[in-house]
Order: structure tokens, then C-alpha cells, then sequence
């Protein structure tokens, strides 16, 4: 009997991790379906949409990123906050699944991803650090100075200073958010001497006028998933001292 059982366990635990594993893929079909549910909507509600479609996804413990890690495009069985970001903004911004990717390879990198017999060839050129993705434009335009008045910190890697929003300070321009603005948060410099500044990602979506964080919570060293949070909450509580916001207008 006691076999039994235990064996019964170890069945259930299988089938939860493969479950957990593939629950959140978005096929094709499936994709092209929500694009085209959302496709008259405004660009930032489509951003938080797609969002809220990965909430409960399993977090991507990879340090690289399962999507660097397998050299694609398309991971979404298990994402981190930088993933999430990409991946939601890619199928807000296209029509199709097809045109997803191609907007991946424009948006991911410096200069533009290249696919070769299916692979991506050159994520060595891709955005590593969310500071990089701000000042290229390519996922919104800053709009950091228009939420709230911004204290000056130190980029460790490239010695350029940058504008961030206290978190005092983006309590008080809640008001002022938009579904799919995009949050940069902001470690303090000296906690990563030398490496990027920015920590964590995440997306807001307005839902009867109060503003959510969409987030991919976790750590590379454990597991999370992707959450919906009160921002006023996680603002009061989370361990960065500011931060950006970007906006695709």
C-alpha cells in the first residue's frame, strides 16, 4: 500500500513538472488568435494584454536566458523579466506570429538578430542590460522626467549618468501611468560596481484606476513565476532605489 501511494506521488510530481513545463506556451494559433482579439486596441493596452497572458508562467532560472541558451527566438515556457518584456512587446507591436519574430530581431539587438537554419546566430549583439535597452529608443520612448521630478545616479559600466524617479517620487506619479509603460528598475550602483544598473523589469497595466505591476519574480538561483502585483505595494517593499520608464506612444 505504502508503495503504492508513494509511487502515485512520484507520478503527480512528473506530471506537474511536465505540465508546469509546456502550460504556458503560446502556439501559433494560439498566439495569432489573441493578436487578432486585440489588434484595434492602443498599443499599450495590447502591450499589458499580452503580459497578463504569461501571469503564472514559471520563471527562466537560466543566467543566460533559455532563449539565448537554445539560440531562438520563441521560449515561452519559462520566462525572466527581460523575456517578458521582449516577447509581450513583440507580439503587441505585429500582426502575426511571423511578424513577431521579425520585430524580435529589429527590437533585441544593437543592430538587427540574424537567423541561420533556424538558430539566432549573433545574440552576442542582443541588449544585456535593461540601461542599453533605454537609450536606444527601440522598446519606447523615456518618459521619466514626465512622471515625477528625477535624481541623477551613475551608470557603473559606462560612467554615464542617468535619470531615475525615487521611489517616493513614483508614488506620487501613479496617476500619470499608462498600461504597457514599461519600469526599469534601478539598483544602487554600489551593490553592482562595474555591472548593470538596472535589476528587474517589469509592466504596468491600469485596471479600474489602479495600477498593477506584471513581473516576471524571481531569481536565477530559485524558482518564481511571472505575478501581478499592486506597484504601490511592491514600490513600498522591493529592494531597488528608483526608477526609468519607457513608453511606446
Amino acid at each position: 500500500m505504502k508503495n503504492s501511494i508513494f509511487t502515485c506521488f512520484i507520478i503527480y510530481i512528473l506530471l506537474s513538472f511536465l505540465f508546469c513545463s509546456t502550460a504556458f506556451a503560446l502556439s501559433d494559433g494560439k498566439a495569432l488568435e489573441l493578436q487578432n482579439s486585440v489588434k484595434y486596441k492602443p498599443v499599450g493596452e495590447r502591450i499589458a494584454f499580452f503580459a497578463e497572458q504569461f501571469i503564472g508562467a514559471p520563471y527562466d532560472p537560466d543566467p543566460l536566458g533559455a532563449y539565448v541558451r537554445q539560440s531562438v527566438i520563441v521560449s515561452d515556457e519559462k520566462v525572466d523579466c527581460m523575456y517578458l518584456v521582449f516577447r509581450t512587446v513583440e507580439l503587441a507591436l505585429s500582426s502575426t506570429p511571423g511578424e513577431a519574430v521579425e520585430t524580435a530581431l529589429e527590437r533585441r539587438f544593437h543592430s538587427r538578430g540574424i537567423i541561420n537554419k533556424g538558430k539566432v546566430i549573433n545574440y552576442d549583439d542582443r541588449f544585456v542590460t535593461g540601461e542599453g535597452m533605454v537609450r536606444s529608443g527601440k522598446w519606447g520612448k523615456e518618459i521619466t522626467a514626465e512622471i515625477g521630478s528625477t535624481v541623477s545616479v551613475l551608470e557603473p559600466r559606462t560612467g554615464l549618468d542617468t535619470q531615475m524617479l525615487t521611489p517616493e517620487e513614483a508614488l506620487k506619479g501613479l496617476e500619470k501611468l499608462r498600461s504597457g509603460d514599461i519600469l526599469f528598475f534601478i539598483k544602487r550602483p554600489s551593490e553592482t560596481p562595474g555591472g548593470p544598473l538596472v535589476g528587474h523589469l517589469g509592466i504596468i497595466e491600469i485596471a479600474e484606476k489602479d495600477v498593477y505591476l506584471i513581473h516576471a519574480s524571481g531569481r536565477k538561483n530559485r524558482r518564481g513565476i511571472v505575478k501581478k502585483t499592486a506597484l504601490k505595494t511592491y514600490l513600498k517593499t522591493m529592494p531597488f532605489i528608483g526608477i526609468k520608464i519607457t513608453r511606446f506612444q
